[in-house]
């Protein structure tokens, strides 16, 4: 197939690399223009994928886009407000678009913005990323790991099986479907670890001081992941959704059995390099994992009726300590009057 991937950080070029060396044509672009600057022809791969890989780097959108069978879309969540409108616009009806990953009900916002376009091809979307990646140069991507299976979800929902089928085609992962996106926009744990990390280390992130993010998941921090968990499974089982458990989430991306998190940390720790912490307040583990992540939690929460007291001072706190709004998230206020179940089963102005 030939795909197009839209976004040239380090998620982008891994799977363009990947869905390279399993035969596919790839077109790479850049929302900015900065992932693609001085990446010629070929892409070289290390780590979990090794080789040189053809690819085309588009100037632009259409470019990109021109000829595609099929298109994923790998920016960050909070590029999302930003990048989701061009690509509504300029997305062909009969291109499916896989959004990695579907945080933030984003597949469902791309399909509003779309709704007069009438019959189309579904949105789907990935519950994580298919490979984890570093960008190590212009042309040298490394990747750190092939993920082995990835639950998938559509807009429509009946589209699910079509969408994890083209992902397993793409990129050679298993991919288990999920009745539709909803579980997608609540599966993510880094919103959780992440703001409880933020919380306990800030004076270290605004200082600039290096610390071992594993190393400092102590039994204290823990204990406000666990709590922010319970809130988590208590708004998912309202909502009807089965979402993966924090430890075992965790487990499963480390390949360690499964015991309380602080014990897990503790495990990761000793067994690998440090993994440092962020050491900039603009870190995405607040001004990305709060908006399109805690604060989906806190709107779903509002529309079911379901109160998440420990979340909603999380958020508060995080504000008060970084002096700023960290509320804004454009893709929900989309949805804010809207019918989100019919959406979500059937799309918008589908026919």
């Amino acid at each position: 197939m030939r795909l197009a991937v839209l976004g040239a950080g380090a998620v982008g070029p891994g799977a363009a690399a990947l869905a390279a060396s399993r035969g596919h044509e790839v077109a790479l672009w850049s929302p900015s223009g900065r992932g693609t600057s001085g990446l010629g022809g070929h892409l070289h791969a290390e780590g979990a994928l090794t080789g040189r890989f053809p690819l085309h780097v588009a100037t632009g959108l259409a470019e990109a886009l021109a000829g595609a069978d099929a298109a994923l879309l790998a920016v960050p969540a909070h590029a999302y407000p930003a990048v989701l409108p061009e690509v509504a616009l300029a997305l062909p009806r009969g291109v499916p678009l896989i959004l990695s990953p579907a945080g933030s009900l984003a597949p469902l916002a791309l399909d509003l913005a779309r709704a007069g376009l009438g019959p189309r091809a579904p949105v789907g979307g990935l519950a994580t990323t298919p490979v984890t990646a570093r960008r190590l140069g212009p042309d040298r991507v490394r990747v750190a790991k092939i993920r082995r299976a990835v639950d998938a979800a559509a807009v429509p929902a009946r589209s699910g099986p079509e969408i994890a089928a083209l992902a397993e085609a793409l990129f050679g992962i298993a991919c288990p479907v999920a009745p539709d996106v909803l579980p997608l926009a609540l599966a993510n744990a880094n919103p959780i670890i992440h703001a409880a990390l933020a919380l306990a280390n800030v004076t270290r992130i605004e200082r600039a001081e290096a610390w071992p993010q594993y190393g400092l998941m102590t039994d204290a921090a823990c204990r406000l992941m666990e709590r922010l968990e319970a809130e988590r499974a208590t708004l998912a089982a309202v909502l009807g959704v089965a979402v993966v458990p924090l430890a075992t989430s965790l487990a499963r991306a480390n390949a360690i059995p499964e015991a309380p998190i602080a014990r897990m940390a503790e495990a990761i720790a000793a067994s690998r390099a440090a993994v440092q912490g962020p050491t900039d307040m603009a870190t995405r583990y607040v001004i990305e994992d709060v908006p399109f992540g805690l604060v989906v939690y806190l709107r779903l929460a509002a529309r079911a009726g379901v109160a998440m007291p420990l979340t909603e001072a999380t958020v508060a706190v995080l504000e008060a300590l970084w002096g700023r709004d960290l509320r804004a998230n454009p893709l929900l206020d989309m949805l804010d009057a809207a019918d989100v179940p019919a959406l979500l089963r059937d799309g918008a102005g589908r026919g």
